[in-house]
């Protein structure tokens, strides 16, 4: 391992990056806690923005020293960017079987992607480049243009879907117990986390399943417009019968899982 290599694992192992992570989590915690907030006013038929991550940072910049905000989401969602991607080229030595080594990782650099997206749409909204709201439809549409594109649509579907679920499965199962240390899982407290984890992570899956359901449908019809990201999703839970007691349901989750993440950089484990 040379040199470079050398000073990057360090900074991956270091408790400077714990508190980088610290910061990321209680920034990520913060976006949900705003997405739930928005996806409740559109419940109850108040809707102020789009609830989704570019939405919340659209919202918070008008808030009150909003505008340092949303920078310090920018910046905290970054921190969490850098450590994915560190795990990624260092992360799980303790794995030694290969396969689920480098399967770990390549989940790690998903989440770089995903956080990095967030960190994006926080910095342009700080910079005052965030407010058009270009929608996924259009980008959709572009996709369905390309050879294949159907089909790429149809597999963009089938991951968004298997992401939804796999976050199903670890809330039903507890399996984010990892992420707390022992002491953040002993106690009422740590029984309250564990409430608030299984609660928010069941409910962001199914968010997001919705939104892979969104994009699956649009590859079947092959109408870009039926695609849609996050609001779109719970757009379309309030339409259903008892669209808004769900959708109230869904919100309460998200909010879950935005405390849960305070909690999780309260008690990082990894």
């Amino acid at each position: 391992m040379n040199a470079p290599a050398r000073n990057a694992e360090s900074v991956h192992q270091s408790q400077w990056m714990d508190y980088a992570i610290r910061i990321g989590l209680v920034t990520y915690g913060v976006v949900h806690l705003l997405i739930g907030w928005l996806a409740l006013q559109l419940a109850f038929g108040d809707k102020e923005d789009q609830a989704s991550n570019s939405g919340a940072m659209h919202y918070l910049a008008q808030q009150p020293l909003g505008g340092f905000l949303v920078w310090v989401i920018a910046i905290g969602m970054l921190f969490l960017v850098i450590w994915r991607l560190l795990e990624f080229a260092f992360g799980y030595p303790e794995e030694s079987d290969d396969t689920k080594r480098w399967r770990k990782r390549a989940t790690s650099l998903g989440k770089a992607v995903i956080y990095g997206a967030i960190s994006y749409s926080a910095f342009k909204t700080a910079t005052g480049d965030g407010g058009g709201k270009g929608g996924t439809d259009s980008t959709t549409a572009k996709i369905m243009n390309l050879s294949g594109g159907q089909l790429i649509v149809g597999a963009i579907a089938l991951a968004i879907i298997g992401y939804g679920i796999s976050l199903i499965v670890r809330g039903w199962t507890e399996k984010f117990r990892e992420n707390l240390d022992a002491q953040g899982q002993s106690g009422q407290d740590g029984s309250a986390y564990v409430l608030l984890g299984k609660v928010g992570y069941i409910a962001k899956g199914v968010s997001i399943a919705i939104v892979g359901g969104l994009f699956g449908y649009a590859a079947i019809t092959h109408e870009a417009k039926k695609s849609g990201g996050l609001d779109q999703a719970l757009q379309t839970v309030l339409e259903q019968p008892f669209g808004p007691v769900l959708l109230t349901a869904i919100a309460i989750g998200i909010a879950c899982y935005g405390v849960f993440c305070f909690a999780r950089a309260k008690h990082l484990s990894r």
